[in-house]
């Protein structure tokens, strides 16, 4: 399977942490419909004092959203690599993700979701 990938930046407007979980729940629901394969977010990593907020209730949120069967899987960032196994099965779902350039920089600014 070949599979898209689609970038949202959720941060640009330093969103509270319940907008920030509505744009992702809206860009999982539209990704899914529109045939994406992965949602690559960009929550920020807390620099600012609000990001580390969002990139927390993010990844608790998709914890969810996977135990419930909504999403396949996430990959934060920071784990984003080809030496890490979820980001191997990941490709298998979307090629597009080996040519991220976000692949081996381990940004913690980042979340990979992979839609079923």
């Amino acid at each position: 399977m070949n599979g898209s990938l689609k970038e949202v930046n959720i941060k640009y407007d330093l969103p509270t942490v319940d907008s920030a979980i509505k744009r992702i729940t809206f860009n999982i629901r539209n990704g899914r419909a529109s045939g994406i394969s992965a949602v690559k977010i960009v929550h920020g990593y807390g620099s600012t004092g609000s990001g580390g907020k969002i990139r927390t209730e993010a990844r608790r949120y998709l914890e969810t959203q996977k135990k419930r069967g909504f999403i396949h899987d996430f990959i934060p960032g920071e784990k984003f690599s080809i030496f890490d196994d979820a980001t191997r099965k990941a490709f298998q779902f979307c090629d597009q993700l080996r040519r991220d350039s976000d692949l081996e920089r381990h940004n913690n600014g980042i979340t990979i979701v992979i839609l079923k």
